[in-house]
């Protein structure tokens, strides 16, 4: 693990959020898992106050719960929070690429198209982690490339954390299957509508996408036992 040094761009508190939100996200930390504040400043070899910043900023994510008396905890997993999650990236993101496309300029297109043609381009074998990772960082590329356009840095925060909360679901999915249907061909519709400006087509189709998505991990979450 690399250290965390404060280079004056990215202090070690917002290191820590980057590496404590991947732990969770990824499953490495487990939902609903405590989180020892001595065994953690240790791993990461940092002092208390960093390590509290960074938990303050997770708690405002709803990745991570305070309880008192209790300590810190990964936020569980339950079936009613990833159908709210799932309700609100509907809504939110097509608002997003909605306006996006009405906004968006040249540059913005392109994003979108290089953006697709590397999600398209990477590989996802459940049989090799490694390949999980890169798939997730495009993955998440493609739709906060998508939507960027919209020129609101307060919906892209929305979105961006939605995502985030959705991913813990997808991902404890994915590490068991590739899927159950032709992603690639969703997110190309999805791409290359919004460049083609047709609002109502790339809408429904991200909608459309958000919500399989979501119908898929509750039956897993079912299957799993998780209420």
């Amino acid at each position: 693990m690399r250290p965390l040094l404060d280079d004056g761009k990215n202090t070690i508190a917002s290191q820590l959020v980057h590496r404590l939100r991947e732990a969770i996200v990824s499953g490495q930390l487990e939902a609903g898992a405590k989180i020892n504040l001595d065994r953690a400043r240790q791993n990461f070899n940092v002092s208390l106050s960093p390590l509290r910043e960074a938990l303050a900023r997770l708690i405002a994510d709803g990745l991570v719960e305070f309880e008192d008396n209790r300590g810190y905890r990964v936020t569980p997993l339950s079936l009613a929070n990833l159908e709210e999650i799932t309700r609100l990236r509907v809504e939110m993101e097509t608002f997003a690429l909605r306006e996006a496309m009405r906004v968006g300029d040249v540059e913005w297109e392109g994003h979108v198209m290089r953006a697709l043609h590397r999600l398209n381009r990477a590989e996802r074998d459940p049989a090799r982690p490694e390949t999980l990772e890169l798939w997730e960082e495009a993955h998440r590329d493609f739709h906060l490339t998508l939507i960027s356009g919209c020129r609101s840095p307060l919906l892209l925060n929305f979105c961006g954390i939605l995502l985030n909360l959705n991913d813990r679901y997808r991902r404890t999915f994915l590490t068991r299957t590739a899927g159950d249907r032709n992603v690639s061909a969703e997110h190309s519709e999805i791409g290359q509508g919004a460049v083609a400006r047709d609002m109502d087509y790339a809408c429904t189709k991200l909608g459309d996408h958000i919500r399989r998505t979501g119908n898929n991990l509750v039956r897993h979450l079912a299957e799993k036992g998780i209420a």
